[in-house]
């Protein structure tokens, strides 16, 4: 497959003003995992603030944000292993997310499967995880869409499941474009919602989530369970829901 040729002065022409909310999930554990090692909250306090000495730097320009919006900036280590949107090694960074929560918990579930594809000896887990999917608003002035004509038209390129060249190369001209804001259909997403690849930190709306919710996500034998209560939210994903991916193609399903 040839990749495709955008220039930057190509894509620039294609940009076009985007806004919205979009939706990503951590692990519920992403602020009490430290509590179990101290006495006291004073205590966490401190811990939390040592930790953080030790990553790499957020940019001046993320620095009034939330953790959680500016975490994918941090700049000052190599990127393991490349991402759509990003290259491997010392890149800059994006923010990864889906424009309805639904499209989020898809993403969630395919890589905790292959996790564990790539895991064939390693147990179902006996219990649900807990997860918060949290939300932010944005607004970007120059934006590219990918399902759209004329970029559509590569949309083979743009959506294959394991080889991320094209994407990587167009991020390098959309950035030499003046792109702020990429959106592209989810991959992973059996119900094909759209994601985005937010390439700056200036494009956030506000500097905190604006929205959360809690979502228990039950992997097993039979596929990917998730609920949430509030609102009340149920999603399914049984064995062939992601077979579009080689790697989930030899899945080991019955396990201990």
């Amino acid at each position: 497959m040839s990749s495709p040729i955008w220039t930057p002065e190509e894509l620039s022409s294609e940009a076009r003003p985007l806004e919205g909310r979009c939706w990503r999930l951590v692990e519920a554990q992403h602020r009490v995992s430290t509590l179990k090692l101290v006495d006291s909250l004073d205590e966490q306090a401190l811990l939390e603030q040592l930790i953080e000495t030790t990553k790499p730097h957020i940019p001046v320009e993320c620095g009034h944000l939330h953790y959680l919006l500016a975490t994918p900036f941090r700049y000052g280590s190599n990127y393991p292993t490349g991402s759509r949107f990003r290259r491997a090694g010392r890149s800059l960074g994006v923010y990864y997310a889906a424009q309805r929560v639904q499209t989020a918990v898809a993403e969630m579930a395919f890589y905790r499967l292959l996790f564990f594809s790539e895991s064939p000896h390693t147990p179902w887990p006996s219990d649900a995880a807990e997860y918060t999917a949290f939300a932010a608003s944005f607004k970007a002035a120059r934006a590219i869409d990918l399902t759209m004509p004329p970029l559509s038209r590569d949309a083979e390129s743009w959506t294959h499941p394991t080889d991320y060249a094209a994407c990587q190369q167009l991020t390098d001209d959309a950035r030499g474009g003046g792109i702020e804001a990429i959106r592209y259909r989810s991959v992973r997403d059996p119900a094909g919602g759209a994601n985005l690849a937010l390439l700056t930190c200036t494009v956030f709306a506000k500097p905190a989530p604006v929205d959360r919710q809690t979502w228990r996500i039950r992997l097993g034998p039979s596929g990917v369970q998730a609920i949430c209560e509030f609102p009340e939210l149920r999603i399914g994903f049984d064995r062939g829901s992601f077979a579009g991916d080689p790697r989930l193609r030899d899945m080991r399903w019955p396990r201990q």
